[in-house]
Formats: C-alpha cells, structure tokens, sequence
C-alpha cells in the first residue's frame, strides 16, 4: 500500500543540501513525487511530496531527529493523501507587477479568496528597475477556477481592482 508524506525542510543554504535529503529519502525506498524549493535570503527551504510503503515512510518519520541533526536542518514531516484534483476546475495564470510596496500579497490573495477561488501556486519575487534602479515587484500565482465560472467577468473585476491599486496585471489560461 502506498502512503504518502509531505516534508518541509529548512536550514541555512549549502551546497549538496538537496543531494544529501534526497540520499535520505531514497535510502528509506521512498519516492520523491512533487517538490519545490527555494534560497531565500541565506535560508533554503524545501517542500517535498514522498511516497512509499507505509512501513517505509514510519521509519523516515521515527528518524526525524537524527535526520534534522545530520542535515542541521528543520524538518516538519506530516502524512497525506492524495491530492483531490476537480475535474471541473481550469488552471489560470495571474502575473502582477508594480512599484514594491506593502500589501500586494495580501490584496491579490484577498480578491481571490473572497470568490472561493483555489491558490495552486505562488511566488514572488523583488528586484530592481533596470534604468531608474526603482524596487520593483513582481508575482506570479496558478489558480484553479471552477469550470463555470464567469471568467471574462471575473477578469475584468480583476483588471479594474488592479488598476485602482496601481498594479499592472494580467490573468490569462497558462
């Protein structure tokens, strides 16, 4: 029977981090199925979705301390199940860019999550203007819409909410 873990790692980035877990995992005959990871200031974290054998992830979890002490790493290891994909839901794509300043985040999420809207994926990122050398803000997130949704509607509520908040936006199918 085939189980599944979510595992969230974080510790301070260097090299062979992601060669040393992944050792780990395959050690304990579990498969890496999905992950995402990031260097963010000088911390790296990881999110990881393994599978195996019951008894397999069991010992993964029951090595935890060790695993965390070998790595000098954070672990938070949770079991789950299969992810509930609706048929009926469409991936869109929503890119904001604008000046940096406080509250993007919150207002994109916020528009969304008040229609019932699913955030698949998101990240950020800050940077500088190219010419003018202005701290830029840039986000890109995957959301899932129900299939009979009114998207042209939806799209322009979107764009209009944008526009009042001086973002530059876009939500389009990927």
């Amino acid at each position: 029977m085939t189980a599944k873990l979510v595992i969230s790692a974080l510790g301070t980035d260097r090299p062979g981090l992601v060669d040393k877990l992944s050792n780990i995992i395959y050690s304990h005959a579990l498969n890496i199925e999905d992950s995402r990871m990031t260097v963010l200031g000088g911390e790296f974290a990881i999110l990881l979705l393994v599978a195996g054998e019951s008894s397999s992830l069991e010992a993964l979890q029951s090595a935890q301390g060790e695993i965390e002490q070998a790595l000098n790493m954070s672990l938070l290891i949770k079991p789950t199940t299969a992810t509930n994909t609706a048929d009926d839901v469409v991936p869109y794509s929503v890119e904001v860019s604008a000046l940096d300043n406080p509250g993007i985040v919150h207002n994109i999420t916020s528009f969304f999550s008040k229609r019932d809207i699913n955030i698949i994926s998101l990240q950020t990122k800050r940077y500088f203007a190219p010419h003018t050398g202005s701290p830029m803000f840039a986000l890109h997130m995957t959301i899932g819409i129900a299939a009979d949704f009114n998207i042209a509607e939806l799209r322009d509520t979107f764009l209009e909410t944008c526009d009042g908040l001086n973002l530059d936006a876009e939500l389009k199918k990927p």
